[in-house]
């Protein structure tokens, strides 16, 4: 984590400074103010939830349904799941984590992530109100397959790097 940490925080110095050198700093900084405010809340939430999920689902449970020996039923757990899972990143990858820590698969996290970004159950009635049903329907026969197989992919590359 510290190196995403510093190349993230290299990032906003260089913004920060161009945005100082075009006077736009002080409007930069109220934006980033009231995206703190917006989403510190939810990020403090999710990573609670992740906490919680480490500490109250038995560790023999998550590996039954969602840990190495799960197999393709763990795959398409963690990929309904996902699609289940509200919110942005903030959210799902915090969860993520979580599950992995408490002995979820490689292949299952794949799985919930990309299920959570293809198949997201929250964003659909946007996507319908907005593209409609035909395009909706379309895009999600479209990438219906791909959770389930990124899942086992993953699950196969980690078995050779591991």
């Amino acid at each position: 984590m510290l190196i995403p940490t510093i190349i993230m925080g290299a990032i906003a110095i260089g913004v920060s400074i161009v945005a100082y050198q075009q006077n736009h700093h002080v409007e930069g900084i109220k934006s980033s103010l009231s995206m703190i405010i917006e989403i510190l809340p939810i990020v403090i939430f999710a990573f609670v939830t992740a906490a919680m999920v480490q500490v109250i689902i038995p560790k023999e449970l998550i590996a039954k349904w969602v840990g190495e020996e799960s197999g393709l039923k763990g795959i398409l757990v963690g990929s309904l799941a996902g699609a289940l899972t509200p919110g942005g990143p903030y959210v799902s990858f915090p969860i993520a984590a979580g599950l992995m820590r408490s002995g979820a698969s490689m292949g299952t996290m794949v799985a919930f992530v990309s299920g959570w970004a293809l198949w997201g159950m929250s964003r659909l009635p946007l996507e319908i109100g907005i593209l409609g049903w035909k395009f909706a329907t379309i895009r999600f026969l479209s990438v219906c397959f791909v959770p389930p197989m990124a899942g086992i992919i993953a699950n196969f590359f980690f078995k050779i790097i591991k």
